[in-house]
């Protein structure tokens, strides 16, 4: 039943007409109420017809509206969908397979919202762009949707266009205190989370600037130029503006695709390589990071190689603080208190003597696939549930870290889901140390 629900929820959000758009806190307060009713009242029927044993779980049919209500808003609410479906391990597979349909799409902008868009930003050049331009949209996210087309060589290329009200719409999610909780309940439920929503807030409201994008994944496409198993789609500055991104298109399997294809186990190993070191090295040796690994932003080549697709939510660190964090890492394996304690003090912990023994667990527990030597897998209670993750993070805020460093969290956690599912054994404290050692800074 979740399949056929999948391929249905796919299906009507690649063929529907999408609703206007809610800006307005008033407006988004009233779809999430109803998207809240329409939840509610399938996990009801869910559990009449048997499909959910207890209340804690969510049921395909409740999952879909749950995906379905979360898609028509877009913004924090798609976000926060798209976190949940591959985060969360104590969802069943069928609701995160669900949820999963997030990654990749929701209702579309009408093309009219699109082709003025293009013809507002680029002008003439946008009037070429459109003549080539495929009218149904290939991805649809949270913040934009992706159509294919071509440029006046033949280079075939992603346009991704901001849907029209998005910023907006993010501004008002930020002021309601509604969706402060529903993302606050994803990573420090019960907590005054005051400084790490504006961090949120200043890091979706770059990804709605396209310009700055570009520049982003200008800068990816030139570290990681020339690499073996990393890609990075180049940009096109004359097709590009604030609301407008084109990218040379990639063909490449999904995540899910690569997992039931790969033959052999070099090919996992060589896709959870390319991601750890992507991911963690990027910040390692360049101190800059992206912050958003969700699977519908990556395409694998047969063999494993990665091209990551998103460059919206991305982070730049100094360098002491980059040492402070492979400090860190290398103290936590070691299980030196003295060093942590000075690790955290650097990273901004006002009292590092604080509830030592319980911030040593909760490191611990972060870093847990790289407590054991040899070549394993990261295992898939190492892909944090939502519950852990109230509990990593509520400790974790405790410590009052600067917010800045809130995000990567989500790149653990988030790389973690991944590479489970991915099931390569590698040895993860020897990658870690070789991408530490080989820093740039």
């Amino acid at each position: 039943m979740g399949n056929d629900l999948h391929d249905q929820l796919l299906e009507r959000f690649r063929t529907q007409g999408a609703k206007a758009l809610p800006t307005t806190s008033f407006g988004r307060l009233q779809k999430t109420a109803a998207v809240a009713a329409r939840v509610a009242a399938a996990a009801v029927a869910g559990r009449l017809r048997g499909e959910e044993r207890n209340r804690a779980s969510l049921s395909p049919r409740a999952a879909a509206k749950l995906a379905e209500g979360f898609g028509e808003l877009k913004g924090v609410a798609m976000k926060a969908g798209q976190i949940l479906s591959y985060v969360d391990m104590s969802l069943a597979p069928e609701a995160r397979r669900i949820l999963a349909t997030l990654q990749v799409m929701s209702p579309p902008s009408p093309f009219s919202h699109i082709q003025q868009t293009i013809l507002d930003d680029l002008g003439a050049r946008g009037s070429t762009l459109l003549g080539r331009l495929e009218h149904t949209p290939v991805a649809s996210a949270s913040i934009g949707q992706v159509h294919r087309s071509s440029l006046d060589d033949g280079t075939p290329v992603a346009v991704k266009v901001r849907h029209p009200g998005i910023e907006a719409a993010f501004r008002s999610d930020f002021r309601t205190a509604a969706f402060g909780t529903l993302f606050a309940s994803l990573v420090a439920p019960g907590v005054n989370v005051d400084e790490m929503l504006a961090e949120a807030e200043t890091r979706f409201l770059e990804e709605c600037d396209y310009d700055l994008e570009a520049r982003r994944q200008t800068r990816f496409r030139e570290i990681y130029a020339g690499h073996v198993s990393i890609s990075i789609p180049a940009v096109h500055p004359e097709a590009c503006s604030r609301r407008v991104l084109t990218s040379t298109w990639h063909d490449g399997l999904s995540l899910d695709e690569l997992i039931a294809r790969a033959r052999f186990a070099a090919e996992r190993v060589r896709a959870a390589r390319s991601l750890y070191e992507f991911y963690v090295g990027t910040l390692y040796r360049h101190g800059l990071f992206n912050a958003d690994p969700h699977p519908g932003n990556l395409l694998f080549a047969p063999d494993g190689s990665a091209t990551i697709l998103d460059h919206g939510c991305v982070r730049e660190f100094e360098p002491d603080l980059v040492q402070a964090l492979v400090q860190l890492s290398r103290a936590v394996r070691e299980d030196d208190g003295n060093e942590v304690k000075a690790s955290l003090a650097m990273l901004g912990m006002r009292n590092p003597n604080m509830d030592f023994e319980v911030t040593r667990e909760i490191l611990r527990g972060f870093y847990a696939p790289l407590l054991k030597t040899g070549r394993r897998a990261v295992e898939p209670d190492q892909a944090i549930s939502l519950r852990q993750v109230a509990k990593l993070k509520k400790a974790i805020l405790r410590m009052r870290l600067p917010g800045k460093l809130l995000f990567l969290f989500r790149i653990r956690i988030g790389l973690y889901a991944v590479l489970a599912r991915l099931g390569a054994k590698l040895d993860w404290i020897e990658l870690e140390e070789e991408l530490a050692g080989s820093s740039t800074l």
